[in-house]
């Protein structure tokens, strides 16, 4: 039965998630929770842990949550069918809109989802500064130091050093503070 609701839960995600894992990642809360494959703090360290490993987001999330709930069986098809609606989608859309894709109107619909999509990673993107600055209806001070202090060196970082800061370095600098002020 576990095998199923993966199955059918991934799937939903992979019909219904557009923009990207950010975007996608309500779509996926709502479908991990309604199935009580996760509580709402470990879905957060789940994104947390997905967006420092390598791949997209949403198939990171989808392989753990396959795995854990189905083991390697349940990983493939939680994997397998988050993917396969969107690779399905893209072959049917190239073959049938590949001289439509220059239509206005059809560019004035692509600008409007597109706002769409910066309004619900901007939305996301709140929800976990809100879910790990704020846990438990208490501020962490030491997650504000740690998010203080990456914002300060994003902001310095280009006039100081004159390029942009690697997101691999960042993710190195807030495993560093995580253990500094966590241990």
């Amino acid at each position: 039965m576990i095998l199923l609701e993966l199955l059918l839960g991934f799937l939903k995600v992979g019909c219904f998630a557009f923009g990207g894992a950010y975007a996608a990642i309500p779509l996926i809360r709502e479908v991990v929770l309604s199935y009580g494959w996760l509580d709402d703090s470990a879905i957060s360290y789940m994104i947390a842990v997905s967006e420092s490993t390598p791949g997209p987001i949403m198939v990171n999330l989808a392989t753990y949550i396959g795995s854990s709930q189905g083991g390697v069986l349940g990983a493939l098809i939680a994997t397998v069918a988050s993917i396969t609606p969107a690779f399905v989608i893209i072959l049917l859309l190239m073959a049938a809109l590949k001289h439509v894709l220059n239509n206005r109107h059809v560019q004035a619909a692509l600008t409007g989802l597109g706002a769409c999509v910066t309004g619900i990673i901007v939305a996301v993107g709140g929800w976990m500064l809100w879910e790990n600055l704020v846990p438990s209806a208490r501020v962490d001070i030491r997650a504000v130091g740690i998010a203080a202090i990456l914002i300060g060196i994003s902001a310095a970082w280009k006039p100081v050093f004159h390029k942009k800061l690697s997101p691999i370095l960042l993710i190195a600098i807030s495993a560093v503070l995580g253990i500094v002020f966590y241990l």
